[in-house]
């Protein structure tokens, strides 16, 4: 079996490239970085380590890549003949690669009527279905048709944490030992592809955002209440007794939603919260506060993982959250100058005031209780 996999950085390698191997794929990894596609393409294998006290270290064989940007028509013949595409690039970069998978699958229709998945693996909601817009802008109508019976294009869920690292190992790739990888089982094409690791199920939005409002709430929050008390890294955020307090705090009001929103179990979902505070406190990954609080504009956005929860606190639960409130007021007080997004924050509030700018990055009505909130918790800090 061919896996097509796009992305090959530490989470192409160290996550779905993992679960490939172990799975029985051969893995094309597919990139623009030479000096990865070279090392692959030397060595076709490299180790994974995991962040854990024993340090179990495995090696993913059977691999391969291409760059992208140098044999693109190399790319175009793989995915003509792959039994599966992955994705792990970054919401971002998705639709520039919707052209290149286009010519693959149009090369694939001529070659063979055998159906194909295409699974984004990305930290967004709907990424395999953005992918799907974006390569059927570029087709025909009766490709558009030709295709839709064809290719699958199911979402997924996907949640490891894989930090920023240096090794004299280029290829080799450091990861937490959880994982998880949900896939939307009714938008699969053919028979589901024999991963192993990844869960399938009927709807996954409820999955989606218990892993988005508690993975990434209490990740992002961590970050911007530890650069707050000064921190420099995740786990030791998390040593502190007062931002450990905050955290759980925040998870606790946005599991209270989800629970009532899609019926999830509270026990487990309260075992869920700290299986999650585990995780960030691994002392084993360090993860600076920076590299997870970056682009603060992104994250203060109306669906992203801070004000999204709080507003759907207060429409479900029926007041407003206090916790996740000062976690936003936190990400709002988040002024390092290595971070343009940001600088962009801070000038906005020097400039056009505090409500201003949480009305403009947040996109919540002024005159809402949550902004008061907002502006409450703000200079409370």
């Amino acid at each position: 079996m061919l896996a097509v996999h796009f992305g090959a950085g530490n989470i192409g390698r160290g996550f779905i490239g993992n679960l490939l191997y172990h799975s029985g794929y051969e893995t094309c990894f597919v990139d623009v970085n030479s000096e990865i596609v070279n090392l692959l393409n030397e060595k076709n294998e490299y180790r994974v380590v995991l962040a854990e006290p024993n340090q179990e270290e495995g090696t993913i064989k059977n691999v391969r890549a291409i760059n992208s940007a140098s044999n693109p028509e190399q790319v175009i013949a793989a995915i003509a003949k792959a039994d599966l595409v992955t994705t792990a690039i970054g919401p971002n970069i998705l639709p520039l690669i919707a052209g290149l998978i286009a010519d693959g699958l149009r090369k694939r229709v001529e070659q063979t009527d055998k159906p194909l998945n295409i699974i984004a693996c990305e930290n967004m909601i709907g990424g395999s279905s953005l992918l799907k817009a974006k390569i059927f802008e570029i087709l025909t109508t009766d490709e558009q048709s030709q295709f839709e019976g064809r290719f699958g294009f199911p979402d997924s869920a996907v949640d490891r944490i894989v930090p920023n690292q240096v090794n004299v190992d280029k290829l080799m790739v450091k990861v937490e030992p959880f994982y998880e990888w949900v896939v939307e089982e009714p938008k699969i094409i053919g028979e589901k592809p024999p991963v192993k690791g990844i869960t399938y199920v009927q709807e996954l939005v409820p999955y989606i955002e218990r892993k988005l409002f508690t993975v990434n709430t209490g990740h992002a929050l961590a970050a911007y209440f530890g650069y707050y008390f000064g921190m420099d890294t995740i786990n030791r955020a998390m040593e502190n007794k007062q931002i450990l307090e905050l955290v759980e705090g925040a998870l606790r009001e946005s599991g209270a939603f989800l629970v009532e929103k899609y019926g999830f179990n509270e026990e487990e979902h309260n075992k869920y919260i700290q299986k999650i505070i585990g995780r960030f406190s691994n002392s084993y990954i360090v993860d600076e506060v920076t590299r997870v609080a970056r682009s603060p504009i992104r994250k203060l956005g109306p669906n992203d993982r801070l004000v999204s929860p709080a507003r759907q606190y207060q429409e479900i639960v029926g007041k407003n959250p206090e916790y996740l409130l000062k976690g936003i007021a936190a990400a709002l007080k988040y002024d390092y100058q290595g971070d343009e997004e940001a600088v962009q924050v801070q000038a906005a509030i020097n400039e056009q005031g505090l409500a201003a700018a949480i009305e403009k990055f947040t996109q919540l009505d002024g005159a809402s209780s949550l902004v008061k909130g907002i502006i409450e918790q703000y200079y409370q800090l």
